[in-house]
């Protein structure tokens, strides 16, 4: 909402002093939300004067029509001589009064105006377009051509009120009576301590049995209805400066009398309205819902299907108009014509107003539904004051008496449906427990009533809310009020007390960790949002029956592209690595931790939880159910250079050891144990993934794989190539580690290495070795590492030879040789039992 500072002190006596920056300050602490204070005609300076067009020449020979015109501006010009100024523009003729710019003066914009050399003439000045001074749109986008009333040589900057602030306020849902002069004029009086000239009091005249018939048949979309009439308006009447300058100010472009006027008073009372040109009415107008697929040609041209839940006007033809978004077509005021051989001038004499208030919400989703937006949907929307619309009609039929030189009806018809204001029970102290602090009952009083309210009652407060505060409703809506206007500052800080002993829980501690342990391995993490597409799923090759396409879908996503929650985080990631790499970072290590969308088998159905008192903890435990699983994974994407060349080293490429190193990590952040054995899932390449598998409950669970991604899921989703990829489930990973951590024992007496190389057949996996080792060297094995692999005629065909490094440690002595080494042997001996492994070399 733009509001002039010079219409607020029309109903307002502001300080005298007062600037915009003043009043912006004050409305801030009341509440509103002021962006920005614009200073119109900042830098202006004059001579900006009336003048009248003398003589216009036609200069030939340029690529564009030019004019050289002289001009009259009385004594402006300190001669009195005509002025000579060269124009491009032709919306002027001779004999018409324009706005002339003098050399001297400062348009907005520090252009300064000389007389200067052009078209092979010399111009002393400028003939003015609203757009060179800031005027904004007026409909011709040309000179400015006033009326002939006003006299030559006038000032100019004081006649266009030129020079003026203007507050941008930002208008909140609940606070919808401030989308008018009237109601910010309300705030400003409040806030100032000022009596407020309320511009809706106003003589209306009582309703009578011969105003123009309406019929509502929706009282519950439409409960006030008010019609006059106006007859004989002068078909060729303008707007005045004045209307049409506070409608530039206001952020609203001039476009006809008739149509400015119920702008205009939109604007001032709050109250949408539309004029009818009376002679396309046919018969009486009524209120009722479309009908479905009942077609309507709006204003703007376009012609719209209806839905059964919209409210229209109509007359004995059909739909006149969408109520409360937009009049139709059929009926709009007709633009006056000029006869050019009588001068006849025609257009619309006569006008049916209508001033409604229709159902807030009906009016929202119309709008919503049509994408159709419009000033008066905006205000019925947030609330409109149904008492305001008899002033408004009346404002409107004033107007036009006064600017069209019409004739107003003695009809006055107004169709109520019955009601009673609302009241608000309220113990007196409310506030003061919202607020914690004490204002007392005579505080809370006045300040209910500066807002409108009528207040009874002693200890009990009986408050009945005004018309135009819908967004008052509860006790809780009160106690605000009181509160803002005794200043948000004024509250008193206190800082919650925090009680000991509770942390972070082991899950969030959990989380914690391995987010610190990837980005110390060097991943960067990547947050990307929980929505997917279904057709990633075949992008990933996973077959037709996986748990993963069974996904969750919003009912109101924000891209229809992406209508489902993700049930893994690996498109996320993969997406931005995809990103960063076609924009030349080609060496990536991405990590994600996030939780992941799980439907149930059977999906339940969420309860309406009530908003007036806590939920029971039977009614969350039902709302829980209706909740999809939602476990928490970690995920880890690379590709490029693992680790840079440099003179320190060659360097080498990311892997899918590098993926399945990242599982390892995550594993010792849990404090268990991760067995890695090959494996073969959806996107990885099926010889080069590996099971993340633990033990839950004495049962090897698969949470997550890890390895290079198959080639043709890297060509379909367009990634490097030989990206690899882990994804691990979290939750399942501390399961299995137990909720404490436990501390490594650290033995003070030295270890005891045993080194060991095995030679098994190519097909059995190095963990099934690794877990026989493990099983037969006992309790002195401290640690197991493979640290090489070799296959070659030295090892046989069809066979490998893994190495492994045994670190034997006693916690109570040193170890002789003899121990250790018959701990290496029978660690040896059951690997050869369980997978046929041999010495290499025996």
């Amino acid at each position: 909402m733009r509001v002039p500072l010079s219409w607020l002190r029309e109903y307002v006596d502001l300080p005298a002093g007062e600037t915009g920056r003043d009043v912006a300050a004050k409305l801030v602490d009341a509440g509103l939300e002021v962006e920005t204070v614009e200073q119109l005609g900042g830098g202006l300076k004059g001579p900006l004067v009336v003048g009248q067009v003398l003589t216009i020449e036609e200069l030939e020979g340029f690529r564009k029509p030019i004019r050289f015109c002289t001009v009259d501006v009385g004594q402006a010009n300190g001669t009195g001589e005509p002025q000579e100024i060269v124009c491009g523009a032709r919306n002027f003729a001779v004999g018409d009064k324009v706005v002339v710019v003098l050399p001297g003066a400062v348009l907005p914009g520090d252009f300064a105006i000389a007389a200067r050399k052009t078209y092979g003439r010399t111009s002393h000045g400028m003939i003015c377009s609203g757009d060179e001074l800031g005027m904004g749109d007026d409909g011709t986008h040309g000179i400015i051509v006033l009326p002939h009333e006003h006299e030559v040589g006038t000032d100019a900057i004081e006649l266009l009120q030129l020079v003026d602030e203007v507050l941008d306020i930002d208008i909140t849902p609940d606070r919808g009576y401030c989308m008018s002069m009237r109601g910010v004029a309300r705030e400003a009086a409040t806030a100032y301590g000022l009596p407020l000239r309320d511009p809706a009091l106003l003589d209306v005249p009582q309703p009578n049995s011969y105003g123009y018939p309406v019929k509502v048949d929706d009282p519950a979309g439409c409960d006030r209805f008010t019609a006059r009439t106006v007859t004989g308006l002068d078909p060729d009447a303008r707007s005045p400066i004045w209307l049409t300058r506070r409608l530039q100010k206001a952020g609203m472009r001039p476009i006809s009398l008739a149509v400015d006027i119920t702008n205009y008073v939109m604007l001032e009372l709050g109250q949408p309205l539309h004029a009818y040109d009376r002679s396309s009415v046919e018969g009486t107008i009524g209120v009722r819902r479309a009908e479905q697929g009942e077609k309507f040609t709006t204003l703007d041209g376009v012609k719209r299907t209806l839905d059964a839940e919209d409210l229209v006007i109509t007359d004995n033809s059909g739909p006149i108009g969408l109520a409360g978004v937009m009049g139709g077509a059929n009926t709009e005021i007709a633009d006056s014509v000029t006869d050019p051989e009588t001068g006849q001038v025609t257009g619309t004499t006569d006008v049916v107003i209508e001033a409604a208030h229709f159902d807030s919400v009906s009016i929202s989703r119309t709008a919503r539904r049509l994408k159709l937006s419009s000033e008066a949907s905006k205000r019925f929307e947030r609330g409109v004051d149904p008492q305001a619309a008899a002033a408004a009609a009346q404002r409107t039929v004033d107007l036009l008496v006064l600017l069209a030189g019409g004739t107003a009806e003695a009809g006055v018809t107004e169709v109520i449906a019955p009601g009673a204001p609302r009241t608000i029970a309220m113990p007196a102290d409310h506030p003061d427990r919202v607020a914690g602090m004490e204002y007392g009952r005579e505080t809370v009083v006045r300040r209910l009533q500066e807002i409108g309210c009528d207040v009874y009652g002693q200890d009990e407060l009986v408050v009945t809310v005004p018309s135009w505060r819908p967004d008052l409703a509860a006790p809780n809506d009160l106690a605000e009020e009181v509160i803002r206007l005794e200043g948000y500052g004024n509250l008193p800080s206190t800082l919650p007390q925090v009680p000991s002993g509770r942390g972070l829980t082991a899950r969030q501690q959990l989380h914690r960790r391995v987010g610190r342990a990837l980005a110390g391995a060097g991943y960067v993490e990547a947050l990307s949002y929980p929505f997917i597409g279904e057709g990633v799923f075949d992008q990933l090759q996973l077959p037709a029956h996986d748990v993963a396409r069974q996904v969750v879908k919003l009912v109101n996503p924000i891209s229809d592209e992406e209508p489902a929650l993700r049930t893994t985080l690996l498109p996320g990631l993969l997406g931005a690595l995809r990103r960063n790499d076609s924009r030349g970072s080609h060496d990536l290590a991405l990590f994600e931790t996030g939780s992941v969308f799980r439907a149930a088998a059977r999906p339940g159905v969420a309860v309406r939880l009530p908003v007036d008192r806590r939920p029971t903890d039977e009614e969350i435990a039902t709302l829980n159910a209706a909740l999809p699983a939602q476990p928490r994974y970690a995920a880890v994407v690379l590709a490029g250079a693992r680790e840079q060349a440099g003179w320190w080293g060659k360097g080498r490429p990311a892997d899918w050891a590098d993926a399945v190193q990242a599982a390892r990590a995550l594993a010792v952040e849990a404090g268990t144990e991760l067995v890695v054995r090959q494996g073969q899932y959806g996107p990885w390449h099926p010889g080069r993934c590996a099971e993340l598998v633990v033990t839950l409950g004495g049962v090897e669970q698969v949470i997550g794989h890890a390895g290079e991604l198959h080639p043709r899921v890297v060509k379909a989703m367009g990634l490097p190539a030989r990206t690899s990829a882990m994804e691990i489930d979290l939750d399942r990973l501390a399961a299995a580690g137990g909720e404490a951590l436990q501390a490594p024992r650290i033995s003070s007496f030295p270890v005891a290495t045993q080194d060991v190389a095995l030679i098994v057949d190519a097909s059995v996996p190095a963990s099934s070795v690794e877990a026989a080792l493990r099983k037969g060297a006992g309790e002195l094995l401290e640690s197991l590492r493979l640290f090489d692999v070799f296959t070659g005629e030295q090892v046989g065909e069809g066979k490998k030879s893994l190495a492994y490094a045994l670190r034997f440690r006693a916690a109570d002595r040193t170890l002789t040789a003899e121990e250790s080494t018959a701990a290496r042997d029978a660690a040896v001996a059951l690997a050869g039992e369980r997978t046929g492994a041999v010495l290499r070399g025996a």
